[in-house]
């Protein structure tokens, strides 16, 4: 089996889509970033952005790139001595700044998406990022970061 056709079939098991106006691989995403399933949110979009050309194209990859920053996050937390994932808070404030920057044209709001609060969300994560020198991670799951879409 493909991997589009493992995550196409990953898509169906999150669940009705409210709005059939949305692409499945679009409302899944944040179905999982908001389970903290940033890996996974991550691959479901992906397969939207690599069929999609034009503006968009940019706005699916932020949104991926910020999910990498929180998949960095999350590693760093749980094994925080580990060599190699102890040493992602660098990497995730960079993915944090590219996804931003694919981002801020589609501000304030695209595709239903708050892109400003987004935006912010990033933003205050590289500022506890840098406040910490890079030596403390300010995700916990606990805390779980939250992604809705309006109306």
């Amino acid at each position: 089996m493909k991997k589009s056709d493992r995550i196409s079939a990953y898509v169906e098991t999150l669940g009705p889509m409210s709005d059939r106006a949305l692409d499945p691989h679009y409302t899944g995403f944040f179905t999982c970033f908001n389970r903290g399933e940033y890996y996974e949110a991550h691959d479901v979009l992906e397969q939207l952005w690599l069929r999609t050309e034009g503006p968009d194209h940019a706005f699916y990859k932020g949104l991926i790139q910020i999910a990498g920053a929180f998949v960095h996050l999350r590693k760093q937390h749980l094994r925080p001595n580990h060599p190699k994932d102890g040493q992602r808070l660098r990497p995730a404030a960079r993915l944090f700044a590219l996804g931003v920057k694919n981002l801020t044209p589609f501000a304030p709001e695209h595709h239903r998406l708050d892109v400003h609060a987004l935006i912010g969300l990033c933003a205050a994560h590289v500022t506890a990022l840098a406040a910490g020198d890079f030596a403390r991670n300010p995700w916990s799951p606990g805390h779980l970061p939250h992604l809705a879409l309006s109306a």
